[in-house]
């Protein structure tokens, strides 16, 4: 639960929020206007016109990568184009099997089925979905004791959509019944300048090309984080009194936020401080680390890690966590002699 309401007040985070009302009006509504990932969206567009023409429901698929990147928008392009309804729902809202045999009941043929965070769904809710994934049914146990039966109910075909953002978690009964796997992945900086100028005109907000690339430049490769910053640089410029948002505005409102400009915040900067003065740059354990900085040690595996690692700022070994070369040189502090050493030992393993 801390980590949930932690991603929910960081601006930062690639978690749904409060901002969700006003996401929903920049959703885009067909593949063509869905910005990035290129191949998960052909293969998508081939498997979609493939059961269009057989007259199926699309086999089930799964999405999968980190939060923000447009796995609930991509389940709605797919409904939108194969023609049918989408149900939304999410692993942790499904608490008994009562309750998923009731949405599974609702269905209508080829309907689409949409279970955020199914990772998180429990054993029980799990099992029920075997069946349902597999055979299009519903087995139900009446009664009790030796008076106890089971009646199978037939289901019409639809198509799950799970998301999640920790594949791992998914067992392998699950995983193994999803025809279709994609991998989100993190956007470029030239994909997010279109999605921020497109979010922009959809809100109504005046934006130069310098000013949306400055906003997707510190948007750590994600599309909900970069909609969220352009809201929070036009509250910053609506003040100012400037009729356009350039760069300059973009650079002095996120400078107020304490983004950098590596999308950085304060405590990203906090952790890679630590690590570097109190650690030596590592390794350090990510309970021990978790401690001196006074965080959760799974906020920081899942917030604060991901970024780092991918701009090479830390790497986690066997041992522990350690800071790399690009870290030391973005926060403007020296290497010793001995963190050079252990630097040089790890790259050489």
């Amino acid at each position: 639960m801390f980590e949930e309401e932690f991603e929910e007040s960081r601006l930062l985070s690639g978690s749904k929020g409060e901002y969700d009302a006003e996401e929903n009006a920049l959703r885009p509504k067909r593949m063509e206007d869905y910005v990035g990932q290129e191949k998960v969206k052909h293969n998508l567009s081939v498997y979609m016109s493939a059961a269009k023409a057989r007259g199926e429901a699309l086999d089930h698929v799964l999405l999968y990568g980190p939060p923000g990147l447009g796995k609930t928008t991509l389940a709605h392009i797919i409904a939108a184009t194969m023609g049918t309804q989408i149900k939304l729902t999410s692993g942790p809202a499904i608490e008994r099997s009562g309750d998923l045999a009731a949405i599974l009941s609702n269905l209508n043929e080829g309907d689409v089925l949409f279970i955020d965070e199914i990772h998180r769904l429990n054993h029980a809710v799990e099992e029920i979905l075997y069946s349902a994934m597999e055979d299009f049914a519903l087995d139900i146990i009446v009664g009790k004791g030796p008076m106890a039966r089971n009646i199978r109910l037939s289901l019409p075909r639809f198509t799950l959509i799970g998301a999640t953002t920790r594949a791992g978690m998914l067992s392998s009964p699950l995983r193994d019944r999803f025809g279709i796997l994609c991998r989100l992945e993190m956007y470029l900086p030239s994909e997010l300048q279109r999605i921020v100028e497109r979010s922009a005109k959809t809100l109504g907000i005046p934006i130069d090309e310098d000013g949306s690339y400055e906003i997707a430049c510190r948007s750590r490769g994600t599309p909900r984080i970069a909609n969220r910053l352009l809201k929070r640089v036009r509250d910053f410029a609506a003040v100012s009194g400037n009729g356009t948002v350039g760069r300059e505005d973009a650079r002095r409102a996120l400078s107020h936020m304490e983004i950098d400009e590596l999308g950085l915040d304060e405590t990203d900067r906090n952790l890679l401080r630590a690590l570097i003065e109190k650690f030596g740059g590592g390794p350090a354990g990510l309970e021990t680390l978790a401690a001196t900085i006074n965080e959760d040690a799974n906020t920081i595996e899942d917030v604060y890690e991901p970024y780092l690692i991918q701009l090479g700022f830390l790497a986690r070994t066997p041992r522990g966590r350690i800071c790399l070369k690009s870290a030391y040189e973005h926060m403007g502090m020296p290497m010793s002699e001995k963190q050079r050493e252990q630097l040089s030992l790890f790259e050489n393993e």
